[in-house]
């Protein structure tokens, strides 16, 4: 006899919707396949999803306190942990929406090897 087996895979997605509210500024959300939706101040997404947020949430007290560029190189840290490699500017895409104005920027791959270069610097000090 012959058996077949069928595995079905459930094809969902999560949503991370950053928007800027004119009383509270920038605000994150991630949005699940069933609608739900929370706010976050740190939020990962994706297949290591677990592991970002429990680097995260180690750091989110931290977090209230940094500028712009603390929290760049604090997300590109969690990525280089998460996927356990360093990267170069050329290999990955940084973004960002800033201030209560909310304005989006997606960095050039210069001002991301001025982070990861300052993230070698912070480390070898």
């Amino acid at each position: 006899r012959r058996r077949h087996t069928r595995f079905v895979s459930d094809w969902s997605s999560d949503v991370l919707l950053i928007g800027v509210d004119d009383e509270r500024g920038p605000q994150v959300f991630k949005v699940d396949c069933a609608g739900h939706f929370l706010p976050f101040f740190a939020a990962a997404s994706g297949a290591k999803e677990q592991e970002a947020i429990n680097f995260l949430e180690k750091k989110v007290e931290n977090m209230k306190e940094y500028d712009s560029d603390q929290t760049v190189r604090e997300a590109i840290m969690c990525l280089g942990s998460v996927l356990g490699s360093d990267f170069r500017g050329t290999e990955i895409e940084v973004a960002m929406v800033k201030g209560k104005e909310g304005r989006f920027k997606k960095l050039t791959e210069e001002e991301i090897e001025g982070h990861l270069n300052a993230i070698a610097d912070d480390a070898d000090a």
